[in-house]
């Protein structure tokens, strides 16, 4: 017998037997940890209580233990979505997709009539089995498209298993979004466009017969709701953060932009060669511009573009102090409006509805009210206004004098530039001493300084082709 053989045996055996022991502690000890943790189902395995149906007729119904939806031709995006609203969470759970069918993970989700009719949107968590493969990044369904793909995360593309169960960890604490795929990190995201919504299960719409009737199903969906931040985990990933950046399809659409958070490249004041010295601050990427108290020397005054713009599309991101009074101007020439006490163009109001005085004045009422086409066309009274303190969202179409103002997703007025009706609103108005006001082919954008605090980010343009 080879008693050197055997004793490199028996010394094989317990190598194996002390990785076992210490395999079968840590797995019992994340166990206990995970069972210790204030985990809520939000599903109970036999019935859909606490979930409603949004969007679209695909079907959904409980079948051994799992959420099941089943596609539908001739029918849009359709989301089975939680009762509750939810803002800061962790959220885990298992999902098996047909390899035909595109789905998703709805998070902090909203659908209201003023917008667009009551389409589901907010940010989604791509469920991806097709060859691109980017499972867990973070789409924002019905507003700005991919935030985060996956196309510079290739262990992350690899970690979704085809017809398989997966599962996804997502945490959406303040601002921060971050997600796994079968414990690959797959996105990590800064954005804070929206702080709270539903949950939902996307049925994507389908086209093609050989789509119908594809099914996607989702179990073990548990949410920790009750102080998240401390059972939060560390993302290896870098963040990207979209304040004042451009993101893949607004860079492929034509996008700039007009504020990089750090400079004031691209603006100088509205009578100014150079920036205004005072009066604007910009701290944290955000610019703002600060109370004057109506005093006239301790203002910084208006600010334009150094570029003008004839037909494009403006988005920018503001918030209001209390009882605060701007705007967002365009179609502005400075060289005729040296000695005015602020320059002249067309307005998109900023204002405190419910504290300032404005909102109930106007040559046509209702014109001085936030979002309005200053002193000439009301906004839609409908309109989603965000609280004064929260970021509010304001986007200017002018295309072949053609002008539509969106607040917060939805628009809420139009008109026509140069036309009979616009020159008779002129006629009634103050605007009425300048002549052609605001039928410059271009002109410059301007954000104005009205003596309140009033702040701004994401500023982005892009140009529009004459059709």
């Amino acid at each position: 017998m080879n008693k050197k053989k055997t004793k490199s045996s028996h010394i094989i055996r317990l190598s194996f037997l002390v990785m076992a022991t210490v395999i079968l502690v840590v797995s019992c000890s994340e166990k206990k940890q995970n069972k210790d943790l204030p985990w809520v189902p939000l599903f109970d395995g036999q019935t859909l209580n606490g979930w409603n149906v949004k969007g679209g007729k695909a079907s959904y119904e409980v079948k051994d233990g799992t959420i099941t939806g089943t596609s539908t031709m001739h029918t849009p995006n359709t989301f089975l979505c939680t009762d509750e609203v939810y803002d800061d969470f962790i959220l885990e759970l298992d999902y098996k997709v047909d390899p035909k069918l595109n789905s998703g993970i709805q998070i902090r989700s909203n659908s209201v009539p003023q917008y667009r009719n009551g389409v589901v949107h907010g940010y989604q968590i791509e469920i991806d089995p097709s060859d691109r493969a980017w499972s867990a990044g973070i789409y924002d369904e019905q507003r700005r498209g991919w935030l985060y793909n996956l196309e510079n995360n290739p262990e992350a593309q690899k970690a979704f298993r085809q017809d398989q169960w997966n599962h996804y960890r997502i945490e959406a604490i303040g601002d921060t979004l971050k997600t796994w795929i079968n414990g690959v990190a797959a996105a990590h995201l800064i954005d804070d466009r929206t702080a709270s919504g539903f949950i939902g299960l996307q049925v994507h719409s389908i086209e093609g017969e050989d789509k119908n009737g594809a099914q996607v199903s989702w179990k073990n969906i548990r949410i920790i709701t009750k102080d998240p931040q401390k059972f939060s985990q560390k993302s290896p990933l870098e963040p990207l953060m979209t304040n004042n950046a451009l993101t893949k399809e607004e860079m492929d659409n034509g996008w700039k932009l007009l504020f990089d958070g750090m400079t004031t490249e691209g603006w100088r004041g509205a009578k100014l060669e150079g920036f205004p010295e005072e009066g604007w601050i910009i701290q944290d990427g955000v610019l703002s511009v600060l109370a004057s108290g109506g005093d006239e020397a301790a203002a910084g005054g208006d600010i334009v573009t150094t570029e003008m713009y004839g037909n494009f599309e403006l988005k920018v991101d503001f918030r209001i102090s209390e009882g605060a009074n701007s705007g967002i101007k365009y179609y502005v020439d400075t060289n005729l409006n040296q000695g005015a006490g602020s320059s002249i163009g067309l307005e998109y109001q900023i204002l405190d509805d419910d504290k300032h005085p404005d909102a109930k004045l106007g040559n046509h009422k209702g014109s001085r009210t936030i979002a309005s086409l200053y002193d000439l066309i009301q906004a839609d009274t409908a309109k989603i206004v965000n609280p004064v303190g929260s970021w509010n969202h304001a986007r200017i179409i002018s295309e072949n004098n053609h002008v539509e103002h969106w607040l917060n997703g939805m628009k809420v007025l139009e008109y026509e530039r140069k036309s009979d009706g616009y020159r008779k609103l002129v006629k009634e108005s103050k605007y009425v001493i300048w002549p052609n006001f605001g039928e410059a082919d271009k002109g410059h954008i301007l954000l104005q300084d009205h003596g309140d605090f009033v702040s701004f980010k994401n500023i982005k343009v892009r140009s529009l082709n004459d059709k």
